[in-house]
């Protein structure tokens, strides 16, 4: 199968590796993985801070970015990033169409309907649960908020990190609750996002674990920080880093 990689501003700039990682691991099962270079942010972090005709010029381009790429071959689109998904998915058809642009907005409902989070590609499309993956550490999995509620991506993430050998996955406390990331929800709302953030760094220390997953670098960011400013020693790793170990 030939895929397409939207890697993601956040990844691209910030953490190639989970994008490296997700190359790795696709090629590894078999499949073509192709990079538009195109690409350039989704308009996520425009649209939720209510700059819509920043973010509509944004979607216009990411939206003729990824037909290119469908037209060339690619079966689907892949992001190892909940939240872009969810961001593609829920708000670029809305906001061509708030804008009086029917015709994008179709566009992008066909763009979006190709496009998946990493472990809903796996599970979902490709029909894999068990990647081959070796990774003998004590690890934890935090579900992010766009995957967990937008994507509804349930236990897929979960069954994959099941299926990886030499794990030893234990279960996160209040796993559900919002890590107080949430974009510049966290520059918004400091205090409330801090106090959130030590409750998430709490319960992945209850753990015990070295290591604590998700399928979202920006909330990895957020838990990453608040656990290297306690010295714990647990360090974070993008879901994909985990699938793609041997």
């Amino acid at each position: 199968m030939r895929i397409a990689l939207l890697v993601t501003c956040l990844g691209d700039s910030l953490f190639p590796e989970a994008g490296k990682a997700t190359v790795e691991l696709l090629e590894r099962l078999g499949h073509e993985v192709v990079f538009p270079e195109g690409q350039t942010c989704c308009g996520q972090m425009h649209t939720n801070t209510g700059y819509q005709q920043h973010a509509l010029a944004l979607i216009e381009h990411h939206v003729a970015v990824f037909e290119e790429a469908l037209a060339g071959g690619a079966e689907a689109i892949v992001a190892p990033s909940g939240s872009c998904v969810g961001s593609i998915r829920h708000q670029h058809a809305m906001v061509a169409r708030r804008a009086g642009r029917t015709e994008l907005a179709e566009r992008a409902d066909r763009v979006a309907a190709a496009t998946y989070e990493l472990s809903e590609l796996l599970v979902d499309v490709l029909g894999v649960s068990d990647v081959g993956a070796y990774f003998p550490h004590r690890v934890t999995y935090h579900p992010t908020c766009h995957s967990l509620r937008m994507l509804r991506v349930a236990d897929k993430p979960v069954r994959l990190l099941r299926a990886v050998r030499g794990i030893d996955l234990v279960e996160l406390p209040a796993a559900e609750e919002c890590c107080g990331f949430g974009g510049t929800f966290a520059l918004k709302n400091a205090e409330t996002s801090t106090a959130m953030l030590a409750d998430k760094v709490t319960h992945v220390r209850e753990t015990r674990a070295s290591v604590v997953t998700a399928g979202d670098a920006s909330c990895l960011m957020h838990i990453g920080g608040g656990l290297q400013h306690l010295r714990t020693g647990v360090r974070t790793m993008h879901l994909a880093e985990i699938l793609a170990a041997r």
